[in-house]
């Protein structure tokens, strides 16, 4: 995993697993390397398969776990080539709500928070420097491909003129209201959040353990929570994403 966590990015290319994540990687523009499949999911594939040139190899179930290092019970993976991401002044530019994300470093968390952007609205996700990669394998699969619906860009990375958090000076740049998400209880229920009609919101989003730093939290114009009941002090970052882009979406 640390091998291809340093590799994958370096080399350009991240891997597709299952049909429906292969075929909408390919329909979003990513170029097909090559493919590793199980005999028995040959046919269910030849579509796939006949719109790529790149070569397929074809393998009995105990082989393709032999080569990958665990069991690849959708029958197909895809070494797809990467993309250049966009300039994230131009993704603001063109979007008018988008997600922050914050030291969100696990797999599984960025995939169900890309998969409830695409469906709950949002026109953008911004990452951090220290967010996990929302092209790895589990990634992608737990957004069942919607990471190639969304457009997505680095903020404040080592190639940026402003370091994180000052990076999110170009939130206010280009009009963005922005809209921290935190369990404190000083911050606005979430549910009497009012915007102006037309604003262009960016919500902050950061890791589970310790939210969003002091420097996000400061670069936000408005803090809001989600009311906990049962004495449940907070929710998982995904779930909690679901609920306030659910609540953006109406605002």
């Amino acid at each position: 995993m640390q091998l291809r966590t340093r590799a994958e990015p370096e080399a350009g290319l991240f891997i597709a697993e299952g049909e429906k994540v292969i075929e909408r990687a390919l329909g979003a523009g990513y170029p097909m390397r090559s493919m590793l499949l199980s005999d028995k999911w040959l046919a269910v594939m030849a579509p796939v398969i006949a719109r790529s040139v790149a070569p397929v190899y074809v393998a009995q179930p105990a082989v393709l776990e032999q080569v990958t290092g665990f069991h690849v019970h959708r029958g197909a993976l895809a070494a797809m080539g990467r993309r250049p991401l966009p300039d994230p002044g131009a993704l603001l530019a063109g979007s008018r709500r988008v997600v922050v994300l914050e030291k969100v470093n696990n797999h599984t968390n960025i995939g169900a928070i890309f998969r409830s952007a695409a469906a709950l609205g949002m026109d953008a996700v911004l990452l951090a420097p220290d967010c996990a990669d929302p092209l790895y394998r589990r990634s992608v699969r737990v957004s069942m491909g919607t990471v190639f619906a969304v457009p997505y860009a680095r903020l404040g990375g080592p190639q940026d003129a402003s370091p994180w958090p000052r990076a999110l000076d170009l939130l206010a740049e280009h009009g963005y209201r922005r809209v921290a998400l935190t369990p404190a209880s000083d911050a606005l229920d979430l549910r009497a959040l009012r915007l102006e009609a037309g604003a262009k919101v960016a919500l902050l989003l950061g890791s589970e353990g310790d939210g969003l730093s002091p420097g996000a939290l400061a670069a936000c114009e408005l803090r809001v929570r989600i009311p906990m009941a049962a004495g449940v002090d907070s929710l998982n970052v995904a779930a909690a994403a679901a609920v306030a882009c659910y609540a953006l979406a109406g605002a």
